[in-house]
């Protein structure tokens, strides 16, 4: 199994947490995203621990919102005693509603609205991650207008490329996200918000990308933000008290993937911001780090019911599922690997390679192809591993499909943290 906490139980069956997943397909139906909170709670302490042994104190991790977001997540972060990153109102809304604490709260985003501020500030939010000189000056206006001054950090990006798709890199030059090192806009934005009255320049941020299993990229970015604070002592005098070095370490979605530790990962990284920072005569910066898909990935699972197994002969056999894209557009977008096991019989012979296909009036509704698995028959549990990331949160109506509850698997019982979408919520909004 790729991750520890599954297992084959005594009738045969993939469990999942403990749980047998196909009793849980029978009580709560089909789709259904299962998430183990035990899991999520392990990579949360896993993650503050190793961080409060190797940085200064004060440095914590930041759960990202985007891979995962609920009221439920955002009490489980609060209890774990993590920070949080949030990208839109929406998200802070959430988090807010569920008595998350905005004080320990990173406003992301590369526009952020007028009403976007404004709101966040009136909800409390920690910090803004500032992504460019428009918005320094919309923030600072409105900031005063609402008579603080915000705390704030700089988005600056490296120029780092981590090699992991295209369309999860953040960190270059050419990113839609932040201000260049290597261009001279990243200094010319850190002189103009030193001089604004409403804002506080406590430090910065980077973010290279995501699905990054090796130490090296973060530490590569990490030298450069480092050389970056030191230009910016030499230039102003200002000296950053905090660093963050974003989010991006990688899961293991399949067998091919390696395994990561992410206790000796940081230390790693550590090790390197410590030597630079003795090197350069910089205090070291509190450090923050945004832990996302690593924290939710493989604490969840996505349960579905086989419909049909359709064979074109001599060409592919189908085997046709209850959800698809709306409920993990994934590989859809950018081929994402999944490992796919039948959840009724996991351990049978593997005699069939097929693709298995959503519901969705769309040939590219696909949740895998060329998966091998014992032939199934119409009603078994077909189990779709590591789903935990940027699934529920991507997850959309397309085709008026209703999005599938999420079920929360601890070891007090299974409950139910969101509920399944019906007709009626679909017509909610309608007129």
């Amino acid at each position: 199994m790729i991750c520890n906490n599954l297992s084959v139980n005594e009738k045969g069956h993939l469990a999942f947490a403990g749980y047998d997943t196909v009793e849980l397909a029978k009580k709560y139906g089909t789709p259904l995203y299962l998430m183990d909170e035990e899991k999520i709670r392990e990579h949360a302490r896993t993650y503050k621990t190793a961080m409060a042994a190797v940085f200064p104190a004060g440095s914590v991790p930041e759960f990202a919102s985007k891979a995962f977001s609920c009221k439920q997540i955002y009490r489980i972060m609060a209890e774990e005693g993590m920070d949080i990153d949030v990208v839109s109102p929406g998200e802070i809304y959430t988090a807010a509603s569920a008595g998350f604490p905005m004080e320990k709260s990173f406003f992301h985003g590369n526009n952020k609205t007028d009403s976007d501020i404004a709101f966040a500030i009136d909800q409390g939010v920690g910090y803004f991650v500032v992504d460019n000189a428009e918005e320094l000056a919309a923030l600072n206006r409105i900031a005063g207008e609402k008579g603080i001054c915000q705390k704030i950090l700089l988005r600056v990006t490296p120029g780092i490329d981590p090699h992991t798709h295209k369309k999860i890199s953040t960190g270059s030059v050419e990113s839609k996200f932040g201000m260049a090192i290597a261009t001279g806009q990243a200094l010319e934005i850190t002189k103009t918000a030193l001089t604004l009255p409403h804002v506080a320049l406590c430090g910065f941020h980077c973010h290279i990308g995501s699905q990054i299993f090796e130490s090296a990229p973060f530490i590569t970015a990490a030298d450069m933000m480092l050389d970056f604070i030191d230009e910016v002592r030499t230039s102003t005098g200002f000296t950053a008290k905090m660093l963050d070095l974003g989010g991006g370490f990688g899961v293991r979605y399949t067998k091919d993937d390696p395994v990561i530790d992410y206790g000796e990962k940081i230390r790693e990284v550590a090790a390197a911001v410590n030597a630079k920072c003795e090197k350069l005569g910089l205090a070291v910066p509190k450090i923050l780090m945004e832990p996302g898909r690593s924290l939710v990935a493989d604490a969840g699972m996505t349960l579905y019911t086989v419909g049909s197994v359709k064979e074109i002969t001599g060409y592919k056999t189908y085997v046709s599922i209850d959800g698809g894209m709306t409920d993990n557009p994934r590989y859809t977008l950018y081929e994402s690997p999944y490992t796919v096991l039948l959840a009724d019989r996991p351990e049978d012979p593997q005699n069939l390679v097929a693709t298995v296909g959503g519901r969705c009036c769309e040939s590219g509704d696909l949740i895998q192809e060329n998966v091998a698995m014992p032939r199934p028959v119409r009603g078994e549990i077909l189990a779709v591993l590591t789903t935990g990331a940027y699934n529920y949160s991507m997850a959309s109506n397309y085709n008026r499909v209703g999005r599938p509850p999420v079920v929360m698997l601890s070891k007090q019982g299974d409950y139910v943290a969101v509920e399944r979408e019906s007709f009626k919520h679909l017509c909610a909004l309608d007129k």
